[in-house]
């Protein structure tokens, strides 16, 4: 969890002074973009981790690259621990870590930093659902893109059943909860959530990891292109100013008012013209279509099947 990360991380600077983002990645079995992001997390909520930059530079704790964590100020020790609690209340592991390093902090502040550690709950899951439980193979996909061995995994995707692949693992990224894999196949490299591997396998079959490979990059452009996947059709909607909330639920960012009247010109966007028809089916008594004409014709095909479906007996 990324609370076990953020104190290991200030531990490892107490006990040597300086490291490196490259360094923390070999340490924590993470990648070099995760633990960048985990030293500018710290720097930004307040801990005095700050960058030296040029030649042989890296990160060190503000005072000393030996400076003591219990040398950290009560604002200081509060932000980590704001930071850290809500990832700690699901990690035992990261519970210990908490309360190890408070019995280090002064006791002038102890209990401020122990209330903001429990300040924060993070609830994944939305009302009326379930929480996902987290993925079982994260940490094995993990230590694999360390020690650069291929896996072997059982995959399904949404619309077939589970076959065995093997993949050079090169990444995990987390987005929203939910967790993917970024791997190098014969086909090129290819996403996969880890959430539909039934078993991942680590092998002793070494591969060379692409020169130049950014973690952070590559998934910044598998973003761009599902964003734009998703918004390859256009539609133009009137829309009663009620209803937007929930236009924008089910379409996101592509959901763009573009006027303040009501009802309100709306711009919606979806893969397919039927996947734009099919959402907006359950709000259509307050919409009316603009463009384009085929919308309507499919709302209709929608509204009619609907209506046969249940009609009286």
């Amino acid at each position: 969890m990324r609370a076990d990360r953020l104190v290991a991380t200030l531990l490892l600077m107490q006990a040597r002074g300086q490291v490196t983002a490259a360094e923390l990645s070999t340490e924590l079995e993470i990648s070099v973009a995760t633990a960048r992001r985990d030293l500018e997390a710290l720097s930004a909520a307040g801990i005095p981790v700050y960058p030296q930059p040029g030649r042989g530079g890296g990160w060190r704790l503000l005072g000393g690259g030996r400076t003591d964590l219990s040398g950290l100020s009560s604002t200081e020790a509060q932000a980590l621990f704001l930071l850290a609690g809500p990832a700690a209340a699901v990690s035992a592991e990261a519970k210990s870590a908490l309360r190890k390093l408070v019995r280090a902090l002064p006791d002038t502040f102890r209990q401020d930093a122990e209330a903001a550690a429990t300040a924060v709950v993070i609830d994944a899951s939305a009302w009326g659902r379930s929480a996902a439980p987290a993925p079982t193979h994260v940490d094995t996909l993990q230590a694999a893109i360390v020690a650069r061995r291929r896996v072997e995994v059982l995959y399904a995707n949404w619309d077939s059943e589970p076959t065995m692949r093997s993949l050079a693992p090169l990444g995990v990224v987390e987005k929203n909860g939910r967790w993917y894999l970024i791997a190098q196949t014969h086909r090129g490299q290819r996403t996969y959530r880890v959430d539909r591997m039934s078993s991942v396998v680590a092998t002793d079959d070494a591969f060379e990891r692409p020169a130049g490979f950014d973690l952070a990059a590559a998934w910044d452009a598998i973003v761009s292109d599902v964003e734009e996947r998703r918004g390859a059709v256009t539609a133009t909607v009137l829309a009663e100013l009620h209803v937007i909330p929930y236009l924008r639920t089910l379409f996101g960012e592509h959901c763009v008012v573009l006027g303040s009247g009501d009802p309100a010109r709306v711009t919606l966007a979806a893969p397919t013209l039927e996947l734009i028809a099919r959402w907006l089916a359950g709000w259509a008594e307050f919409v009316t279509v603009e463009s384009p004409s085929e919308l309507n014709v499919e709302l209709r095909r929608i509204a009619t099947a609907v209506a046969a479906r249940h009609a009286p007996a």
